[in-house]
This record gives structure tokens, C-alpha cells and sequence, in this order.
């Protein structure tokens, strides 16, 4: 898949094609159904299939000052489209100045003029041009003017709940924990991505050593609490057979314990002391959450719980539980 970053990187020799657009936040199973209506038009047509996405989001340019976080970074939104088969993905750069063209101009300039589009899909609820005065009628409208087929995607719903698939939902699971639900949402677990930072080592010292990164930096991050998930390394290239993808107990939260105040997202590969991750860009991925953040009383009741943690996670994740550590000689004086 080809993925061009502004107008000016699309190639001047591209072919027509079949267009969709979107945010795709999350990239979700309602998105999931717009996209491969898309890929599948364009292989009966014998067109190219592209997406035209937008970043930053909307909502942080029209109002900057509202806390508003991606379920998905741009990088895990574009790895996700590549899986759909789509074959290129035009990153509009959001500005106030692009978001005032009207629906019309935007249609001509990028779907007709740049992208060549001949068909158009999209979902039931799209929305574009100045003030998201376009719609899906907008839309037929202007396919009539311009000679373009439009194709209209009904909303999907859940068949378990009937709820339509949604960015909205994901967050209201997210923000409740339900990290499994939000999977199904989803179509795989939620994940969050950053740089690993130094943190107190209060892990370490635990025998508990965990990869650290900061929830204000990661998009949208689940409740509070304790989850089974998988720390996975991108860009890592192993020569001893080590795996990109690790199993890990992940802790979110501010570590009450040690009267935390900074929000934080920590992950404790199972078995692992020896890796160095510092400066390292990881996603973590949540799959399970196994309980609410809580405070303890002394550090031996804390070291239990870790433990118990980690072979519930090891048992979640179904691989072997490691070896508890020894519990630093300090832990029982205090």
C-alpha cells in the first residue's frame, strides 16, 4: 500500500480509482465494512482502491483546548488500512485553512482532480467540507455533477447489541476498562504506542522491571487498573531469535501505593530483567483487564499481589508463568 502525505506526494500518473474517506479512528468493524466495499468496487472495476484520512483530528484544530485523544496514532491507523487491502492512503494535513473549502471544492480538488475517483464509497454518517456541511446527499448531489458514481454504505450494527459500530463506543468501553469488549468493537485489541521513559525503577528494585510510558502521550488509554496484554517492539530486528512480541502485565494508573501523581502506563514483560527499552518506541496491547488499581498497606501485601498478577496474566495470555523473584531484603522492614 502507498501511502502519500499531502497532495503533492500523490504521483501525477495515478490511474482512476475508487475513493473512500474518513478519519478511521481505530479503524473499526463499521469502518472495516466502508473499506472493503471499497477495495471491492475497485477490484470489479479494475481501478485502484485509495483512502483519503486526515491528521492531526479535526476536533484538535477547531478546538485545541478540549482534552480529545486518538483511539489509534496515525502510524497504527495506517498499518491497520494496509491490512485491508486498500492500495494507497492520502494523509490530508488538516488545517484551518483546508478545513474551509466547501463540499464541493474539496470533491473536486482531491476526489476528481487529484485521485481521479470514479466511484466514491462511503459510510451512511460521512461528513465533510467547511462546517461538515456535507453529507451523504451532499454527496449523490455532487456525484451527479461530476459524473461519479456514489455509493452509500447503511450502518452496521452489533448483532449481539444492535449498537452501531462506533469511535464512540470504543471510547465509552475504553474508558470503563472493558478492553475486551472494545477488541470486538475493534476487530482486534486496543493498543497504545510511545516511547519508553525513565521512570522511578521502583519495578526494578521489586524485581518487577517495567517498560514506562506516559498516558498523556499515548492517545486514548484505558480505566485505572491492571491488564494481560503484550508489549511489542516495531522497529526491533532480532539476531538471537528473541520475539517483536512479548507477553507483559501492564499496570495504568499513578501508583497509589507509592502516592503517585503522574498518570502512567507500565509493563512488566514476564521473565524478563534484561531488556533495555529505554528511548525505544513500544505499543503495548491490552487484552484482559484483571482488576482496578488499589492501594496496599507495606510492600510485602503489594509483592503478593504482583505475583498473583502475573500468573493470572500468564494464565490469560496461555504462556508459562515465570518464576517469582525473591523479594528484596528490605521489603520485610518496612
Amino acid at each position: 500500500m502507498q501511502v502519500w502525505h499531502g497532495a503533492a506526494e500523490v504521483p501525477a500518473d495515478l490511474g482512476p480509482t475508487v475513493a473512500t474517506l474518513g478519519i478511521f479512528d481505530g479503524v473499526h468493524r463499521g469502518h472495516q465494512v466502508v473499506l472493503a466495499a471499497t477495495v471491492s468496487e475497485a477490484e470489479s472495476a479494475g481501478l485502484s482502491s485509495v483512502a483519503v484520512t486526515f491528521d492531526p483530528h479535526p476536533a484538535t484544530v477547531h478546538r485545541p483546548d478540549e482534552d480529545f485523544s486518538l483511539i489509534a496514532s496515525l502510524p497504527d491507523r495506517l498499518e491497520r488500512l494496509t491490512g485491508t487491502g486498500l492500495d494507497g492512503v492520502l494523509v490530508v494535513p488538516y488545517t484551518l485553512d483546508f478545513a474551509r473549502a466547501t463540499p464541493e471544492e474539496f470533491v473536486r480538488a482531491y476526489l476528481v482532480e487529484l485521485l481521479h475517483a470514479r466511484i466514491v464509497v462511503v459510510g451512511d454518517d460521512v461528513r465533510f467540507g467547511r462546517d461538515n456541511s456535507g453529507d451523504r446527499d451532499t454527496m449523490v448531489e455532487l456525484g451527479r455533477a461530476f459524473g461519479l458514481g456514489v455509493e452509500i454504505i447503511a450502518d452496521i450494527a452489533d448483532p449481539e447489541t444492535g449498537r452501531r459500530w462506533s469511535s464512540t463506543w470504543v471510547r465509552e468501553l475504553l474508558a470503563a476498562g472493558d478492553v475486551a469488549a472494545a477488541a470486538r468493537v475493534l476487530g482486534r485489541a486496543h493498543r497504545v504506542r510511545g516511547i519508553v521513559v525513565h521512570g522511578a525503577k521502583r519495578g526494578r528494585a521489586l524485581g518487577y522491571p517495567t517498560a514506562n510510558l506516559r498516558a498523556d502521550d499515548l492517545g486514548v488509554v484505558p480505566a485505572d487498573g491492571v491488564y494481560a496484554g503484550w508489549l511489542i517492539r516495531p522497529d526491533h530486528s532480532p539476531d538471537d531469535g528473541t520475539s517483536k512480541r512479548l507477553p507483559a502485565a501492564v499496570s495504568v494508573g499513578t501508583n497509589p501505593t507509592f502516592h503517585g501523581v503522574e498518570r502512567t502506563v507500565e509493563a512488566y514483560v514476564l521473565g524478563r530483567t534484561d531488556l533495555d527499552l529505554y528511548g525505544e518506541e513500544v505499543v503495548v496491547e491490552l487484552t484482559e483487564r484483571l482488576r482496578p488499581q488499589v492501594t496496599f498497606v507495606g510492600i510485602d501485601a503489594l509483592l503478593d499481589q504482583m505475583a498473583d498478577d502475573v500468573a493470572e496474566v500468564a494464565h490469560a495470555l496461555d504462556v508459562p508463568a515465570p518464576v517469582r523473584p525473591p523479594a528484596p531484603e528490605e521489603s520485610h522492614a518496612q
